[in-house]
């Protein structure tokens, strides 16, 4: 497999407060992007200890892959960074309200699965089509879902970017959990909403499967921030070798 990540704060703001990274194993990966909010620079320091965690529990992990239940492991994790976040923002008057949005994939050779909790998005390609994984957690996700709101409208609605679910605001948070093969795809994106608030699937999908692989995340977060870069862009790719479906016209 190979990745690309990167981080943008756009052309708006003055701190990013998103993160983003990979952590390449012996018969996996994993990759995780994280969306902070909160006053001050609390956003920062709830998605920057998000990956921190994340790291620690990724590189403790003492039991071969192939006989650990990745979807159970990933829930606990994500639980378990949910808890140390949480107490974070309860113990640190600096960090009250603070809390992050997650989506975190683990990638073998053959599978993947994928956790997330907020609007933060993972999506996978082949030459021909896609398929965004993650359900948003967020109000015109759910008003979507309830068919009270258009796709179309949901880009303009005026509380787009108000989430339903976020890591480290509660005590008790269950991660949705997603499981998926290689076998129809070749490429996994996930991102934060700086990137998919400004792009569409169908422009994601293009330019994912035929951007050069160096080019590409550059190439992504120029175009968010031609359209206005008013929120931090952060995005990681993961790329199967294996070409599958048809190309794009």
């Amino acid at each position: 497999m190979k990745y690309v990540y990167q981080s943008d704060k756009g052309k708006i703001r003055k701190l990013n407060e998103d993160a983003v990274a990979v952590f390449p194993g012996e018969n996996a990966l994993l990759a995780v992007v994280a969306d902070g909010m909160g006053g001050h620079q609390a956003g920062d320091v709830a998605s920057k200890l998000t990956i921190e965690q994340i790291e620690k529990m990724w590189s403790e992990l003492d039991e071969p892959l192939e006989k650990l239940d990745l979807e159970n492991w990933l829930a606990d994790s994500v639980k378990k960074v949910n808890n140390v976040v949480f107490k974070k923002a309860q113990s640190d008057t600096a960090c009250q309200g603070m809390g992050t949005t997650i989506v975190v994939a683990i990638c073998t050779a053959q599978e993947l699965v994928i956790g997330h909790i907020g609007d933060s998005r993972a999506y996978l390609f082949n030459q021909s089509t896609w398929k965004q994984v993650t359900a948003d957690h967020s109000l015109v996700g759910e008003l979507v879902r309830t068919g009270q709101l258009s796709e179309e409208d949901a880009q303009v609605h005026p509380k787009k970017n108000v989430i339903l679910k976020a890591l480290g605001t509660e005590p008790d948070l269950e991660p949705d959990i997603f499981h998926a093969q290689w076998d129809e795809y070749q490429r996994l994106l996930i991102c934060s909403d700086g990137l998919t608030n400004k792009i569409t699937d169908e422009e994601l999908h293009e330019i994912i499967m035929r951007t050069e692989d160096d080019k590409l995340s550059q190439t992504l977060i120029d175009l968010a921030n031609e359209r206005g870069g008013e929120d931090n862009i952060s995005l990681a790719i993961i790329k199967q070798h294996e070409e599958v479906g048809e190309p794009p016209c």
